[in-house]
């Protein structure tokens, strides 16, 4: 279950959709439809298929409309749990399995970016960089809380014509042992 739920966060489209229905506790394919203008209807229905099937997703309720049934969809097991499951392990293998796909989906993303026609780096204000800080873990525990606070204050943001989809990766390394 933690490699599907793994492929899920580190596909783009997959990621948005699971994150909605988790900070909303269940959705429908229209609310994430609506919520998601620019994804195309296939590729939702088509993603909300492979993560029902997968066991990521349930339907939680089934409402008759028109002729169809809508379904609405929740999580099917409680992610936090699986992700500490996986810190339960403690395996570096695993760990580093997981970093992997974690950078294949955000390097994947990039790569398609950087193949568009229309790419134009300065205007996107697209970029990445390293800041080595000696931090105690109380100061990083802090940054990361402070960090959190200002992107979970623009998650609840809706698309329009001024606001672009953007994806921010944070990753925070080990501390790195040199030999005296």
């Amino acid at each position: 279950m933690v490699d599907k739920l793994m492929d899920c966060i580190t596909n783009p489209v997959k990621c948005r959709l699971l994150l909605e229905i988790h900070s909303q506790g269940e959705a429908t394919a229209k609310h994430l439809s609506d919520t998601y203008r620019d994804i195309p209807p296939a590729t939702l229905y088509r993603h909300l298929k492979k993560m029902l099937s997968d066991g990521i997703l349930k339907v939680v309720k089934e409402t008759q409309i028109r002729g169809t049934v809508e379904k609405t969809y929740a999580l099917a097991s409680n992610v936090n749990s699986e992700m500490e499951t996986m810190l339960e392990e403690n395996s570096g293998e695993l760990y580093m399995q997981y970093f992997m796909q974690y950078m294949m989906g955000f390097a994947e993303q990039f790569q398609r970016y950087c193949q568009s026609p229309d790419i134009n780096i300065k205007k996107d204000m697209t970029g990445f960089s390293l800041s080595p800080l000696y931090l105690s873990d109380q100061e990083l525990t802090s940054l990361v809380t402070d960090i959190s606070h200002v992107i979970n204050a623009a998650k609840d943001n809706k698309p329009d014509r001024e606001r672009k989809l953007r994806t921010i990766g944070i990753i925070i390394s080990p501390e790195e042992k040199r030999e005296c």
